[in-house]
């Protein structure tokens, strides 16, 4: 008698094929965690994934919370390792992506506000400070959106001859710069305040505006040159 090859399919399959279904027909019936758990079903295809869906959203509080998490949380989840780290990073790049698409394609304009949401889809759960610039054409149109530095933890290190390089070498008209807290405090340090002031008195001196220095964290931003939350 010639014995049957073991099933490759998830013992789970027919379990997410009913979520799969109900999510199709009737998207807000579907739980958070059993979102969370179709989700990480991709990655741990022979698990049930029910009880670390769950006790991620009982961690971070709920499904943003999760997507924004910074990565050494997520792995002292228990059952939450490098294969589906990978996949959350995957799915972190399309959200930065999709964020900064409609300024990309010149949908609409590379305003300080725009950049701020760029930056927040970008750099949401980073642990450590990154310096973005976005650099724009004469009508504010998105020439390019890019990291200058990464940081640590408490700072990131930029001086305004990085900033002004990078916009002449662009062929740019004008300058936004975008960083984060991890800390989760938007107000700019003493070296943010300072390098705003140089790159304001520096950039018209090259044929450059200066448009704005946005701080941002995971719930905030911050305009320097205009001293208030966007």
């Amino acid at each position: 008698m010639t014995a049957k090859p073991a099933s490759s399919s998830s013992p789970y399959s027919g379990h997410r094929a009913r979520l799969r279904r109900r999510l199709e027909c009737e998207p807000l019936a579907v739980e958070d965690y059993e979102v969370l758990e179709l989700f990480l079903g991709y990655g741990l295809i022979r698990k049930d994934t029910k009880p670390l869906a769950k006790e991620l959203l009982q961690r971070f509080g709920s499904i943003r919370g999760v997507l924004d998490a910074r990565p050494d949380e997520l792995l002292q989840t228990p059952g939450f390792g490098p294969g589906l780290m990978s996949l959350w990073r995957v799915l972190r790049e399309l959200l930065a992506r999709y964020a900064a698409s409609a300024v990309r394609q010149r949908e609409i304009l590379a305003t300080p506000q725009a950049v701020a949401q760029m930056a927040k889809a970008r750099l949401a759960g980073c642990p450590y400070e990154e310096c973005w610039v976005a650099l724009v054409d004469k009508r504010n149109g998105l020439i390019a959106w890019e990291r200058l530095q990464r940081g640590s933890i408490g700072e990131v290190p930029v001086q305004p001859r990085d900033v002004l390089e990078t916009a002449l070498a662009h062929k740019a008209a004008g300058i936004i710069l975008a960083h984060n807290h991890p800390g989760g405090n938007p107000a700019p340090s003493r070296p943010d305040m300072l390098l705003t002031t140089e790159l304001q008195r520096l950039a018209p001196r090259m044929g450059l505006r200066f448009l704005d220095h946005v701080v941002v964290t995971e719930g905030n931003c911050y305009s320097i040159t205009q001293s208030k939350l966007l």
